[in-house]
Parts: C-alpha cells; sequence; structure tokens
C-alpha cells in the first residue's frame, strides 16, 4: 500500500483542486473556467454578498481576477456547461452530471425540507398551477407569479411564499430547473427541455449504483486523496452506496488505497494522481470552497480548524462575520474577515488573524496577503484596501499594505 507523508498528501489535495497551476498572466479566458470547473464538478451557491458570491471565489481563489459575466454565461445562456441543482448544497454543477443526480430527484418525496413537503400535500392545485404556469409562460421567477399571495413574515430567514415553496417543490423533483438567477439573485425557473443541452435531457437515466458511480468517481478525481466520509461529503451521498462506489472504483483501479500520515483510518487516492514536489500559489479560500468542503478533512490535512461564524452572535465570535482562510503554499497561514465597502470604493479588512505554528514569519505572510487584497480589490473594482485594528496580524498588514 502506498504511503503519503502529510506533506505530500496536502499537496495531491491542492493538485487536485487546480492549485498546481500559477495563475495566467492574460485575463482568464471561458476556456480557462470550463477547464477549472470541469476538475471541481461543482461550485457551491450561497446568497451572502458581503465580497462577493460565493460561486464566484473559487475561480478568482484559482485563476485570479477574471470577468464574472463570462462565468454568468455557463449557466445562463445556451450552450450551458453548467446548471444549478442540490450537489453540496444549492450549486452550480457540471451539465453533464444531471442525469447522474436524477436519482435525487426522484428522492424528493423523502427527502426535500418539511417546508416544501408540506406546501406539496396541503396545497396540491397550487402546486399543478406554478407548473402549468411555467410550462405556460416560463422562464419567470417566483415574484412575478406570486403578486396575490401573501408572504409570511413570521420566520427571518425562510420567508417564502407558498408559490416560492411550490416552485422549489419542482426544482427538487427535476419538473423545472434554474434558466439564470436575476439582478436580486432569484431564481428564473423554465423547464429542464427548454434549458438543459438536448443531448442532456435525452440521455438515459442511470441507475442508482451507476449514477453514484460516476458522482463518486469525479468527487474522487476533485479531492485526490480522501476519505469514504470525504467522498460521500462531496455530492452528500449517503455512505452505504459510497462504499458501494468506491468498491468498483479500487476493482476498476480508478483509486488506490493510500495510508496518510497522521490521517488514521482507510483513505484513498485517485488513480492519475502524482505528488507535486511543491506547491507555491497563494490564495484567499472561500469558506464554500470545495477544497475546505469537509472540515474534518481540512483539519487533518492542513491542520485548520474553521467553522463559519456567520450565525454566531457577534459578541460570541472569535475571527468576525465572513471570513477567509489564506493559503501560502501548501500551508493555511492566516485568515481575514473582509467586506467590500462598495459606497466608498474600499475593501475592509475587518480583521486579521495569523495562523500559530506556521514555518512563515508574521512579515513574509502579511506580505504576500497584502498583495493578494489588492489582487481581490483591483477584482472587485475597489480602489483601496483599508485594514481596520482587529486581529494580531492587522498592524503587520496595515504596514504592507501602506496605510
Amino acid at each position: 500500500m502506498q504511503r503519503l507523508t502529510l506533506p505530500a498528501a496536502r499537496r495531491v489535495a491542492l493538485a487536485a483542486q487546480g492549485f498546481d497551476r500559477p495563475r495566467p498572466t492574460r485575463p482568464p479566458t471561458r476556456r480557462d473556467l470550463g477547464r477549472v470547473l470541469g476538475r471541481l464538478a461543482q461550485v457551491q451557491i450561497d446568497s451572502i454578498n458581503v465580497l462577493a458570491r460565493a460561486h464566484y471565489l473559487p475561480l478568482f481563489s484559482r485563476l485570479g481576477p477574471y470577468d464574472v459575466t463570462t462565468f454568468d454565461l455557463l449557466s445562463g445562456r445556451t450552450p450551458r456547461t453548467l446548471f444549478e441543482y442540490w450537489g453540496h448544497a444549492a450549486s452550480l454543477i457540471d451539465v453533464e452530471l444531471q442525469p447522474a443526480l436524477r436519482w435525487k430527484m426522484a428522492r424528493a418525496h423523502e427527502d426535500a425540507w418539511k417546508g416544501v413537503l408540506r406546501v406539496r400535500d396541503q396545497h396540491p392545485g397550487l402546486i399543478d398551477d406554478v407548473l402549468r404556469t411555467i410550462t405556460e409562460e416560463g422562464p419567470l421567477s417566483a415574484r412575478q407569479i406570486e403578486h396575490e399571495e401573501v408572504r409570511r413574515r413570521d420566520h427571518w430567514g425562510w420567508n417564502w411564499s407558498a408559490v416560492k415553496t411550490a416552485l422549489e417543490w419542482h426544482f427538487w423533483t427535476g419538473n423545472v430547473t434554474s434558466a439564470r438567477r436575476n439582478p436580486q439573485f432569484e431564481r428564473v425557473y423554465d423547464l429542464p427541455d427548454r434549458v438543459l443541452p438536448p443531448a442532456v435531457v435525452g440521455r438515459e437515466t442511470p441507475d442508482e449504483p451507476d449514477a453514484h458511480l460516476e458522482l463518486a468517481r469525479r468527487a474522487a478525481r476533485a479531492l485526490g486523496v480522501f476519505s469514504e466520509r470525504c467522498l460521500a461529503d462531496y455530492f452528500r451521498m449517503r455512505i452505504a452506496p459510497t462504499r458501494a462506489a468506491i468498491a468498483r472504483l479500487e476493482a476498476s483501479g480508478e483509486v488506490r488505497p493510500v495510508e496518510v500520515e497522521g490521517w488514521s483510518g482507510r483513505r484513498w487516492v485517485w488513480h492519475e494522481t502524482t505528488v507535486p514536489r511543491r506547491i507555491e500559489a497563494r490564495a484567499i479560500v472561500s469558506p464554500f470552497d470545495s477544497l475546505v468542503f469537509e472540515r474534518e478533512r481540512t483539519h487533518r490535512l492542513f491542520d485548520l480548524f474553521y467553522r463559519i461564524e456567520i450565525y454566531v452572535p457577534e459578541p460570541q465570535r472569535q475571527y468576525g462575520y465572513y471570513v477567509y482562510p489564506f493559503r501560502l503554499g501548501d500551508a493555511f497561514v492566516a485568515r481575514v474577515d473582509l467586506k467590500a465597502d462598495r459606497s466608498r470604493g474600499a475593501l475592509v479588512v475587518r480583521s486579521a488573524w495569523l495562523e500559530p505554528g506556521r514555518e512563515v514569519t508574521a512579515d513574509r505572510v502579511a506580505g504576500e496577503l497584502a498583495e493578494e487584497l489588492r489582487e481581490v480589490a483591483r477584482w472587485r473594482g475597489l480602489g483601496e484596501v483599508r485594514v481596520e485594528d482587529r486581529g494580531d496580524l492587522a498592524a503587520q498588514l496595515r504596514t504592507a499594505i501602506g496605510g
């Protein structure tokens, strides 16, 4: 059995995620975006827009400043190479994987949220009416067809109307899909055969074991080195079918068992994996980046204990509201709480923290992080970087920024 040291396993994981290549020195093209997305298979969506929407950040981390409108066209205009569905969470996913996710659509009766199932059960006429409206008039957002619906105000987070919830039922089952997101970041729904490529729509639905095999194959390639739990988590599959898929991949030689120093238990590597001699690039990483999907793996491989604190009351937050880990080479060396102050044209560093126990000086971390923050500001159209006082790296980072 192959044995990997922990630093080697880190480099394998980073290379599998596309961090082994230098960023292009020219503006990234659609082909560059497609190469990264093909490797990752999906990017997670999140509605919070403190700096940039979550699905935009993974491409910046790997390619540097790029035109997000080019990215939007990949899912919002024919010919689409991405479609929106439930992958790791709400995600933009390689459209070639749509047939392999139809088993999730078929399980909506069991797996959909209780609120969605309640509307389905209590308002069957509305369920039918909404689908008829999309069929006859789509593409439409929920807001465009819910004018007379009284929106619930009794829950701060999910005040969806019954119309919106009915649409989400159809989205979960695959009866409708997202044609695009509108400027308010609302889904615009339409029928799959009017959105997805005809070759994808017409493809035969695989049985569940074969569908799980295809998802496991793409996850294994994207992770490079993984546990059973990591692989299942990538597309939120159950453990039993994931275990069966790993056995098939191992039998075919597509994955190999491996021992990883300091990470006990059964582990595997993708068969095309090579161990880079070094990883030199730096990157600010979104909390929703697929590199850090599975937090236990992140902790074991990178010695980074990370929890997002957006739902933690402000006085109880350790690092900040929306904190990005900063990677330098093959190690996470800092974390920063970032906010785009668009009214003042500034990227605000609300806090900056040095990761303890790293073999790199604080001055070097501050210098490299300052350069990366300038790139982020340029990408977001912000004219300056402003560092606030909070965090044990803040003073050195402000010096490195020059403010």
